[in-house]
């Protein structure tokens, strides 16, 4: 009977159920989850496939971060002016825009229009998270938000699941099996070729995805949606970021946003790089390495879903600041092991590094943004550009990668650094907000 109680408290308030518009929105975690995570392998693909390096690479990130960054507080005026579910439809139309654009980009062969397409995408993207995210903490009583928030992210990785395995088999697997030397070796016309096959393959998941997005714009658009949150449509910027910032908890929330998004974006497309030198080193084969190293990110994401459940649950007894707070630290300490490490047992403390990171994001959100009642729309858009953590932190780690070998260290190794800071501040974060109720 209790646990009757708590489902109904979850999801329904003042006598009513938001039981179908959560799972509809709760789709849309998935769906971002899923160009997230078939997006990090693509720095190492890009890399090969127009003969690279890997901080070339990176421009992917750069793109695809800086969409989400660009485009937060316009989405928030948007959704203040409009409604949660307006923004919800922009950003899938702005996201099925972006897939549907790889087409042309693959026609060009050059790899600037793709940065154009990721871009694009991301706008769409940081639509929807402006607008999903605030959406979900309003279906229910204020008390049970952060739960219910964590409760739609669990979602999230299942969407990152899949975006890692189409990767993996759908265009890891099928790319021409040169490796980086042979293709540096390659004529003109030889490269051409060979980079035009591997474009076509690397576009179509993309374009499917595209018409996926397509589909699901139209059912919500037909379904009816609460206004939750809808309260005022007056827009008043400035007042209202003066306002929102004044808050140490969402302040320093954005902060760590950052860092967090910064960690998880290093720690997901450099799993490819840092296994692919292991298994190198072991007499593996390039190709072969890098379609393992993949492998194991996706059993780090089945980890990361996982432990989100286990976490949501846990939310229920232990004070989320506290649990913040102590997931940090064990990332932190796992990632000392990712530093120092030169064999598999580096990539196993990077594998298990997701599991402490399952909760982080979802809740310094709920964090930051209690309280807030209408003004989360804004304050949503701060923590969406807070997401700019993973255009600027993965270049700076690539930087370091393409050293190779610092002071008779793998570079791969010692760029784990960045991500061991921001667990540091992190920590900080979570125990800051396990003393205080402001």
């Amino acid at each position: 009977m209790k646990d009757n109680n708590q489902t109904h408290s979850l999801l329904s308030m003042n006598g009513i159920s938001y039981l179908v518009p959560f799972i509809l929105i709760t789709s849309c975690f998935a769906l971002w989850g899923f160009a997230n995570d078939i997006t990090n392998p693509m720095v190492k693909a890009f890399s090969k496939i127009f003969r690279m390096s890997v901080t070339d690479g990176t421009l992917v990130q750069v793109a695809f971060y800086g969409g989400y960054f660009a485009m937060a507080f316009p989405a928030a005026i948007f959704i203040r002016r409009f409604s949660y579910k307006a923004g919800v439809l922009l950003g899938l139309g702005l996201y099925a825009c972006g897939a549907f654009l790889f087409y042309p980009a693959m026609l060009t062969g050059s790899y600037y229009p793709f940065l154009i397409a990721y871009f694009i995408l991301t706008c769409g993207l940081s639509f929807l998270e402006t607008s999903c995210n605030p959406y979900i903490l309003s279906m229910g009583p204020e008390e049970t938000a952060t739960r219910r928030l964590n409760m739609a992210q669990s979602f999230n990785p299942v969407g990152s699941l899949l975006g890692m395995w189409v990767a993996m088999n759908f265009i890891q697997a099928r790319l021409n099996p040169l490796e980086t030397e042979q293709r540096a070796q390659l004529s003109d016309a030889e490269f051409e070729a060979v980079r035009d096959a591997d474009l076509l393959t690397l576009i179509t998941p993309y374009v499917f995805i595209g018409i996926v997005v397509v589909l699901m714009f139209v059912v919500i658009a037909v379904s009816k949606m609460p206004k939750n949150g809808d309260q005022s449509h007056s827009i008043n910027f400035f007042g209202t970021l003066k306002r929102i910032f004044s808050l140490p908890r969402y302040r320093e929330g954005v902060i760590a946003q950052f860092f967090y998004v910064g960690a998880q974006i290093m720690c997901w497309t450099f799993i490819i790089q840092y296994g692919t030198r292991v298994f190198m080193m072991e007499g593996m084969g390039e190709k072969a390495a890098e379609v393992l190293s993949q492998k194991f990110n996706i059993i780090a994401m089945a980890i990361f879903c996982g432990s989100r459940f286990v976490c949501t649950y846990l939310l229920r007894y232990i004070n989320a600041g506290k649990l913040l707070a102590g997931l940090a630290f064990a990332a932190a300490i796992l990632t000392v092991g990712v530093i120092l490490f030169q064999d598999r047992f580096g990539l196993y403390c990077l594998v298990g590094v997701s599991a402490c990171m399952s909760l982080m994001f979802p809740t310094i959100y709920g964090i930051a943004l209690d309280g807030m009642g209408d003004d989360a729309k804004f304050g949503a858009a701060g923590l969406i550009m807070a997401i700019l953590g993973g255009s600027i932190l993965p270049p700076l780690q690539a930087r370091i990668i393409d050293c190779g070998v610092i002071g008779g260290f793998p570079a791969v190794n010692l760029s784990f650094v960045l991500p061991l800071i921001c667990f540091v501040v992190i920590i900080a974060y979570g125990m800051r907000c396990s003393r205080r109720t402001t």
